[in-house]
């Protein structure tokens, strides 16, 4: 399920260089044990190849853990089989928090990536037909974030006390009779041609093949959006002094540069 990215004798020989280059305090920090980021992978694994380079030159040695789901990195990480991880926005690390008592926090945001609806039989909106069948996501913060997408679009209402965290039960208008399909968040792009439209979050839309101009017919603003991504830790390590090398390294016009390049125009840097 994870991996630790092999570090060749090249990249020791040149970490070992640049080590014996930085000030005492960066110099004792980079020949301290390896900062282990917990990512999902795929196109992640590109930019955060990007951010292991900037960190190099920080004096931060990072090693990459992959994941192939989302409740596992705060679970590594909350035993310390990692240090940090970067794959998760505020609700779903608050429900997560809430539901298995996780003492992490956020440090740093670092892009927004917006959750869309799409659809491989519609041009628009305004095409969906009555009855449609509407993929969504199955867990928590994602189906409510799927939910509050269709209200924003005016397709359905929700109750207000349902908060961040909707279902479909709390739809409490439906005026188009439409109907939600509920599947794990990594499946749900896959079942794109057999659904009228689905709701999928970019990472998972570009892995699935998904065309992520020609199909997205809706998609959330960044404006006010508690859907931002982050690097999180553990709450101790908060203000260790490589996680201020962390968010340098993340924070550079290099990472904004491979942000755009890497998710083709779909995701934003969330850093000003």
């Amino acid at each position: 399920m994870k991996q630790i990215a092999p570090l060749t004798r090249r990249t020791l020989l040149s970490l070992i260089g640049g080590i014996a280059c930085l000030p005492m305090a960066t110099r004792a920090m980079a020949e301290g044990k390896l900062i282990r980021i917990g990512i999902m992978a795929g196109e992640d694994e590109d930019l955060w190849r990007v951010i292991t380079a900037n960190a190099a030159k920080e004096g931060l040695n990072l090693g990459i853990v992959t994941f192939s789901d989302y409740n596992t990195p705060n679970e590594a990480l909350a035993e310390h089989e990692i240090d940090a991880n970067a794959f998760q926005h505020a609700p779903f690390l608050e429900a997560q928090k809430a539901a298995r008592g996780y003492d992490i926090v956020s440090v740093c945001p670092t892009y927004f990536s917006p959750i869309g609806l799409y659809s491989a039989r519609w041009k628009a909106l305004a095409d969906l037909p009555d009855k449609a069948v509407i993929g969504v996501p199955n867990d928590p913060s994602n189906e409510g974030r799927a939910l509050r997408l269709l209200e924003a679009l005016g397709l359905i209402r929700l109750d207000s006390a349902a908060g961040l965290l909707p279902t479909p039960l709390d739809v409490t208008e439906n005026p188009h009779h439409f109907s939600f399909h509920e599947l794990d968040a990594g499946i749900v792009g896959r079942t794109l041609p057999d659904v009228d439209a689905a709701v999928i979050n970019t990472n998972w839309a570009l892995k699935a093949g998904v065309d992520i101009q020609k199909q997205r017919i809706g998609v959330e603003s960044l404006q006010n959006n508690p859907y931002v991504n982050f690097v999180a830790v553990n709450a101790p390590d908060a203000h260790a002094p490589w996680v201020e090398a962390l968010i340098r390294a993340v924070h550079q016009p290099a990472t904004r540069e491979a942000i755009a390049t890497i998710f083709h125009g779909a995701v934003e840097p969330a850093w000003t």
